[in-house]
């Protein structure tokens, strides 16, 4: 049984603090023109985001049920324009906003047709178009539409129903004068009753976020998989959703929310960001326009901190995710003596390496946070590398700046990589972090000694006093292993002890190659030196190691600079000397040779499983 994650997403603290943020709004006032609404509990308050790739963020009363009212519109609408096209529907329905109110009877003088439909005219033409030899069936086509969008299966609410019908007058007269206009050909009684059953479809906030992000996601259910609507068609719905779906309230929503979007007078709202996600709020205290407050207040908080708004959208490009890896499959270029090596082969995997890429919004750094919360409690450290990212933008960041705050409270570092490429993201940790910006705020230029620094945090823990200053004999050199204490007496007298400073260069590339180095102390690096100045380290070697071991094989100059990062002492074994093994000790040659091989071919096999990671 898969335990839940004890790490929260930033994005549901995000929602439950907008939750709470709005709990004290109690203006506006439950609908009551249809009196089973007038029910409702005006306290209820839920919020929903789905994303396009299935993740749901959820809070608040966001599992109540409640009736789709005017939502249902816009899929009624998409189910038309499947059943007929869009040239016979526009025939019958138009497509310009009016700015008036949901129930104003705004028809086209001259041909009688619905300006829109989004308001009760509109979608009454829009569910005379229903396909359907009988009312039941074509009631079961809308309720197997809405199941396939909420991913679950719908039912109409009787009782509201009863009360719509009961009450629904206005909206008989409506269906009435599109008769008169040709617009509904048949008696129009059937047809507003299943405008009102359509209106009466019992739904929940979690229902309408996953319905929303349908529509983001081209139709296709981001959670079940399944599609709703064809995808040729969700332009045409979202396109009268930006227009139309607020009524006299669409200008300024679209002006200052920027989402297509659609509201009921049960106090549910949906907002869509193609390609992106869904949004549903559900809060029965509704404003002058019929409008939910919480509703769109939450709209609003959303759009301006996550910066979704349609107009305002970099080239989102490809997944964030480049590659994602753990410390037990990508190693730094420290080669660890055998102990070490055991310990992080054991431990690796509590290093969480993530590699970006592409442009950092909302949505896509939101995939990216999802996955490491999902694995936070498996994880000791965490490495976000940001070479390969083009952009990040302020909502991206806030993201980041959450995650980092999770790990910070819980002693766990999460370490940045190339953000000097990105100044955007030290800009807005710096402000956000304020004194605490130096002590929990880590950058590192290269992912090379961001991931040292994770395995050596590791190795703290697992295997106590590691990093003391060791001091090795030649019996634990790793290419004397195997030789009998004889053997290894036999070639001490050859070797010549000589001592480096910190930073002192220990082999220059291009010098001629004239000995083999066994470190018997300290630490040194190996670098190479890039066509832009830079120097890339290659590796770093501990006490019982060997290096400058290439020159035995090539007999070529030195290929790269070996510097003492420490206080360093060596035992070299000169060339000279190695050679001449070939007839005083041709046996202890062949030992050396043998592991030389060993080490080599254990580098490489290290190497080629790094390699396909990449792959």
């Amino acid at each position: 049984m898969q335990t839940k994650p004890t790490c929260t997403s930033p994005v549901s603290d995000y929602l439950e603090d907008l939750h709470r943020k709005y709990v004290p709004l109690n203006d506006g006032v439950v609908a009551t023109y249809i009196p089973e609404l007038a029910k409702a509990n005006p306290d209820w308050f839920g919020i929903c985001l789905v994303t396009a790739g299935g993740a749901i963020y959820e809070t608040g009363d966001s599992r109540q049920r409640f009736t789709i009212q005017s939502i249902s519109k816009p899929f009624v609408y998409g189910l038309a324009l499947e059943d007929h096209g869009r040239a016979a529907v526009l025939s019958k329905v138009g497509v310009e906003p009016t700015g008036d109110a949901f129930n104003s009877i705004s028809l086209d003088p001259g041909t009688g047709r619905p300006r829109n439909p989004m308001i009760n005219a509109g979608a009454i033409a829009t569910a005379g178009l229903v396909e359907g030899s009988t009312p039941a069936i074509r009631l079961k086509r809308l309720l197997d539409m809405f199941g396939l969008y909420a991913g679950s299966e719908l039912a109409l609410d009787e009782a509201v129903y009863n009360s719509e019908s009961l009450t629904g007058h206005r909206n008989r007269a409506i269906g009435y004068m599109l008769r008169n206009f040709d617009i509904l050909t048949t008696d129009p009684t059937p047809v507003v009753e299943l405008y009102f059953r359509q209106c009466s479809v019992a739904v929940t906030c979690r229902d309408l976020g996953i319905m929303a992000a349908t529509l983001a996601n081209r139709g296709i259910n981001p959670v079940t998989g399944k599609q709703a609507i064809r995808g040729e068609y969700v332009e045409s719905v979202l396109s009268v959703m930006g227009s139309c779906g607020m009524y006299d309230y669409a200008g300024e929503w679209i002006y200052n929310i920027g989402m297509p979007a659609k509201s009921g007078v049960a106090g549910g709202v949906i907002a869509v960001l193609p390609g992106q996600l869904g949004i549903g709020v559900f809060s029965p205290r509704l404003d002058a326009r019929g409008n939910s407050l919480r509703g769109i207040k939450v709209c609003e908080d959303v759009s301006r901190h996550l910066d979704l708004h349609l107009l305002n959208r970099p080239s989102v490009g490809k997944v964030a995710l480049r590659m994602k890896c753990t410390g037990a499959e990508l190693k730094s270029s420290r080669v660890r003596t055998l102990a070490e090596a055991t310990a992080l082969k054991q431990c690796g995997r509590r290093i969480g390496i993530y590699q970006l890429q592409a442009n950092l919004t909302f949505s896509t750094a939101e995939a990216v946070v999802k996955d490491v919360i999902e694995h936070a409690d498996e994880l000791r450290c965490l490495l976000m590398d940001f070479k390969h990212v083009l952009s990040v933008n302020e909502s991206a960041c806030r993201l980041f700046y959450q995650l980092l705050q999770k790990f910070a409270q819980a002693g766990k570092p999460m370490l940045f990589v190339h953000t000097d490429r990105i100044p955007l993201i030290r800009r807005y940790m710096k402000v956000r972090l304020k004194e605490g910006f130096d002590r929990i705020y880590r950058a590192f230029e290269d992912q090379d000694p961001a991931l040292e620094f994770c395995e050596n945090l590791l190795l703290d823990n697992t295997l106590p006093g590691w990093t003391m200053d060791l001091r090795v004999d030649p019996q634990q050199y790793e290419l004397f292993q195997n030789l009998s204490p004889e053997e290894i007496a036999q070639l001490v007298p050859l070797l010549r002890r000589k001592s480096f400073d910190p930073g002192e260069v220990i082999i220059q590339a291009g010098a001629p190659a004239r000995e083999l180095f066994f470190l018997a102390r300290g630490h040194v690096s190996v670098f190479l030196s890039l066509a832009s100045g830079a120097r890339k380290r290659l590796a770093t070697f501990s006490p019982g190691m060997a290096f400058g071991e290439m020159a035995i094989i090539e007999q070529a100059p030195r290929s790269a600079t070996v510097l003492a990062d420490t206080l360093v002492e060596c035992d070299l074994l000169l060339l000279d000397d190695f050679a001449d093994l070939n007839h005083s000790h041709p046996q202890i040659k062949i030992k050396l040779l043998e592991n030389l091989s060993r080490v080599l071919s254990s580098r490489l096999r290290e190497a080629r499983q790094e390699l396909q990671l990449f792959s």
